[in-house]
């Protein structure tokens, strides 16, 4: 099954084509320059991901471009998924949240965002079990224009000071998930990838990709 991923950042498409399995032909955005992603106006995750889902699967024009002979490339039938997630600390009051990606500003390196988040931890001197956290994704299936589904995944955990690991990417280095002693940034991606709030979301999606091709 063909897939559109709409984002242009490589960390999430080597999740997303890991999680999804050698069943699935994902592509992103990375090759289509001239399809811009709507600006992030939701306030929730969900309404973020269908922002994105929706305008993405609406640009049939811009796929019709690509030389393929699949379905994706001729735009037909074509399933398009974009998800939002981000991090909620339960000290913060569920800060970053929606703004994850550019909590220490836009632009903002995922180490920046990582040390405005633990300066602001320390300042109110949030320490051991009250930083509780979790990793919450929600992925949006769109398909000519319309929402198809909604898929969502959670991870609790804690926030960790200072940083370990150097594996993933964002926040993996501050989180540790419930159950275990090694941070995201510190497990094997194998591991990371049977835990995680994205998997657990994109098991949501396979079931619901399962019910739309029969």
């Amino acid at each position: 099954m063909d897939l559109l991923l709409a984002t242009r950042n490589p960390h999430k498409t080597r999740e997303f084509c890991e999680l999804l399995g050698q069943a699935f032909d994902v592509i992103d955005l990375s090759s289509l320059a001239e399809i811009k992603l709507p600006d992030e106006t939701g306030s929730t995750f969900v309404e973020n991901a269908t922002l994105k889902a929706v305008a993405v699967s609406k640009d049939r024009p811009a796929f019709a471009k690509r030389q393929s002979g699949s379905d994706l490339g001729r735009g037909r039938h074509l399933l398009v998924i974009a998800d939002d997630s981000g991090l909620e600390v339960d000290a913060l009051r569920g800060a970053p949240g929606i703004y994850s990606a550019r909590y220490a500003g836009d632009n903002a390196s995922d180490a920046e965002n990582v040390d405005k988040l633990l300066c602001e931890l320390r300042a109110q001197k949030v320490a051991g079990k009250e930083r509780s956290a979790r990793f919450r994704c929600v992925i949006a299936l769109a398909q000519s224009g319309k929402l198809q589904g909604i898929f969502e995944g959670v991870v609790e955990g804690n926030i960790v000071d200072p940083p370990r690991g150097m594996g993933g990417f964002g926040y993996d280095p501050v989180f540790q998930p419930d159950g275990f002693e090694q941070t995201f940034a510190e497990m094997a991606p194998e591991l990371k990838n049977k835990i995680s709030h994205r998997a657990k979301a994109i098991v949501a999606l396979r079931e619901g990709l399962r019910d739309i091709s029969n």
